[in-house]
């Protein structure tokens, strides 16, 4: 009997770490990754795709006049693959609100921090100038407000005396590699969806802070 699958697209930027290991439970789980998008030529995740045997499509968002132009163009292209859900790993670009909005409750992203802290860029070094005692991960659906969806998951990371910016990220990297594989998994199967603004579990309302995924 044939099984299945949810189809997803991964969109990247850069090296795709997070999308090796999408890939790699793909092998064992219950989606497939139909597509990888790519706004940058050079990301060495097109590399791990194709390795994959994973189709890839670059649009460069250098070549659109403006974003609203780029998001639709990828929107675009995306409704053509037709894929259940939208991964965001490591892809580097705000997505407009018509974006978002054309594909709602069916795009996930993962962020360095414990949101609703530190929403945007450079969050290890926010955490340890703020004298934090732990930071972490969290994988939430994708809204028009910038890492502002509702949360689905997160993990904790300490924080130890004397870290540094690069010492914390490689620890948080390490639980993103863990955790949204089990999201992506979560959806896929059925038991998430995003219903009012609101991320549903198995038939009931998520907390704010979601599920706290145990080391």
């Amino acid at each position: 009997m044939d099984r299945k699958y949810c189809n997803v697209v991964v969109l990247i930027s850069g090296s795709g770490s997070n999308l090796q290991e999408l890939i790699d439970a793909s092998l064992f789980s219950n989606y497939k990754i139909s597509a990888v998008i790519s706004n940058r030529p050079d990301a060495f995740g097109l590399q791990r795709a194709e390795r994959g045997n994973i189709p890839t499509q670059i649009i460069d968002h250098k070549n659109y006049d403006s974003r609203e132009a780029f998001d639709k163009f990828l929107a675009d292209t995306i409704d053509e693959i037709n894929p259940q859900l939208i991964v965001l790993a490591g892809f580097m670009r705000i997505l407009s609100g018509d974006f978002v909005n054309r594909f709602s409750g069916k795009i996930l992203n993962i962020h360095p921090s414990l949101l609703p802290k530190y929403p945007g860029i450079n969050t290890h070094q926010r955490a340890l100038d703020a004298g934090d005692t732990e930071h972490g991960v969290s994988v939430h659906f994708v809204t028009p407000d910038l890492d502002g969806g509702p949360i689905i998951a997160q993990e904790n990371v300490p924080i130890y005396k004397n870290d540094t910016a690069e010492a914390l990220a490689t620890r948080v990297l390490k639980k993103e590699h863990l955790i949204y594989p089990k999201v992506v998994s979560w959806f896929a199967s059925g038991r998430l969806h995003m219903h009012k603004g609101k991320a549903i579990m198995d038939n009931e309302e998520l907390p704010p802070c979601g599920v706290m995924i145990q080391p």
